[in-house]
Parts: structure tokens; sequence; C-alpha cells
């Protein structure tokens, strides 16, 4: 059997809890959970199991390379990556691809900052070589529906 470098108390106890909790948990108001609440007991069981065969799987020099900032962004990956497979529409997927984009039912200002507006739709579009999030609003005032779209990162 494979030294164990990587401590599976530290993985369990400390960095898949954490990270869990930071995900999950809505307590930072800047920070919202992107994965709805329906998915988060399959999605803490098969990112977990899906981290631990990707650490079986370290070879002893790459264990040895690993620091606990690699190792956590590498479970956020998977845990990411799993939550997309569970989830049932575009837009839940909008919101884990992008978890902190504004989403449906949030309410913004207008450009001029006095009319409010909710977003009522929201999708990815894509124009040559560029991906977009085009929002749909609705004016709180007199409901007239408008649309905005601005540059997704890479």
């Amino acid at each position: 059997m494979k030294k164990e470098l990587i401590s599976k108390d530290m993985v369990d106890g400390q960095l898949v809890e954490q990270t869990l909790s930071f995900w999950f948990n809505n307590e930072d108001l800047q920070i919202r959970s992107p994965f709805p609440e329906y998915i988060r007991p399959d999605l803490k069981r098969t990112a977990t199991q899906a981290f631990y065969v990707w650490l079986n799987g370290l070879s002893e020099g790459a264990e040895k390379e690993l620091n606990d900032e690699m190792i956590g962004e590498k479970f956020e990956e998977i845990l990411f990556e799993e939550g997309l497979k569970l989830v049932h529409t575009e837009d839940e997927k909008i919101s884990i691809n992008y978890p902190f984009l504004p989403r449906l039912s949030d309410v913004i200002n207008a450009n001029d900052e006095s009319e409010k507006s909710v977003i009522i739709d929201r999708s990815v579009v894509k124009e040559d070589d560029v991906v977009f999030l085009l929002i749909k609003l609705e004016k709180v005032s007199d409901k007239t529906v408008w649309e905005t779209k601005f540059e997704l990162p890479k």
C-alpha cells in the first residue's frame, strides 16, 4: 500500500468540510451558494468520492509536490464539475459556472441608478469567439422588459 503523504484526517476534517461549508452556506452575503439545496447531499458524496479517486491516483512524487492550496483548488474543481452533472436546468449551470454573477430574481439598478429591474431570464450566448451572458430584465415600475449582455470571463 502506498505511503499516505496526504493525511486523510486533514482532507476529511479540514479541507472537504471547510470547502463544502464555504460553498453551501450563504452566511457571507457577498458569496451565494451556486449549488441548489436538492443536489447538496449527492454532491457532497460524489465530489468527495471523485476527490479520493484523484488522491489515490497520485504518485508519491506528485503528492510531495502538492501543497494545501493546490489540494483545495483541486477539490473545488471537482466540486464544481460534479455539481454541473447533478443540476437540471441551464440556469442552474450558469450559476455553477459563474457563481458571482447576477441571478434570476435579483434586483438591479439601470444605468441611471434610479430605475430598479428584476432579472427574469439569463442565457449564455456566443458571438464569434466571445461568450456573453444575456440578461433579460423587467422594470419594477412599469413592467417593461429590456435586456443587456456582458462578456463572460474565460
